[in-house]
């Protein structure tokens, strides 16, 4: 049996993990969290790619922000569709390691790729799918397990307007030169100019999403169900935001 993971992350191509997540995946890790990297298809063919090159730069990146696991389940890119063979590839997975929480991007982009959209069915259908009993030939006689958390990782160019019942921010100040780091491993994705405009991109959505929450840098989540607290008090601390009230008195 593979060695449990505590939460994992899923995405349709390699290099979407990183762009959206590779904040809070670099924090869990140096938090002590196991977390696994699950890349849905090898995201090739592409101009300037191909199956060797992509290999390659997903351990690159996934060696930068430190995961316990990575793969590559080589679902067809730019045919990946939700269905019954999708979903129990990626229950497997979760059935394999076993981890607490998942966490799965969610969004349509119209202007890009379809496999996006596809991804989120399949990972809400995959959760449920890794929890059945009496179906373990579909899971290679995996055991059944169940994802206590589902979390979403909105995609910022969606072109719906999401409203999810709970959100909340992770501060990735000390991760976010580790996340583009990793997003600069995909040369073949990102050549020197296109890659200049990108970092300029993650930092601003960084900014704009920590923002929300007085963080410098952050990564915005989302939840498909309220959050619930037995003591809600310690989440009330200090607002982290630049206070100019406190600032003026200090000065005096």
């Amino acid at each position: 049996m593979a060695e449990q993971l505590d939460i994992i992350f899923t995405a349709p191509h390699p290099d979407d993990l990183e762009i959206g997540c590779g904040g809070w995946i670099a924090k869990l890790v140096k938090q002590g969290y196991r977390v696994g990297m699950i890349h849905l298809t090898t995201g090739e063919p592409t101009p300037l790619g191909s199956l060797e090159i992509r290999a390659k730069e997903s351990a690159e990146a996934a060696k930068v922000l430190g995961a316990t696991h990575v793969e590559t389940l080589g679902l067809t890119n730019r045919e990946l569709m939700d269905g019954p063979t999708t979903r129990y590839a990626l229950a497997t997975v979760l059935r394999r390691f076993r981890p607490r929480v998942l966490v799965g991007i969610a969004g349509k982009t119209v202007a890009a790729s379809p496999d996006h959209l596809q991804a989120q069915l399949i990972t809400e259908a995959a959760r449920f799918y890794s929890q059945l009993t009496k179906w373990d030939d579909r899971f290679g006689h995996t055991a059944p397990h169940r994802v206590d958390h589902l979390v979403y990782r909105p995609i910022a160019r969606t072109a719906e307007n999401m409203l999810f019942p709970a959100s909340f921010a992770v501060d990735i100040k000390d991760t976010i030169e580790q996340k583009i780091a990793a997003v600069a491993c995909y040369k073949s994705q990102f050549p020197s100019e296109r890659f200049a405009g990108l970092r300029h991109w993650l930092n601003s959505m960084a900014g704009y999403e920590g923002g929300l929450v007085g963080y410098d840098f952050g990564e915005l989540y989302a939840l498909p169900r309220p959050l619930g607290f037995e003591d809600p008090m310690p989440l009330f601390g200090e607002w982290p935001r630049m206070n100019p009230i406190k600032m003026k008195a200090d000065q005096e």
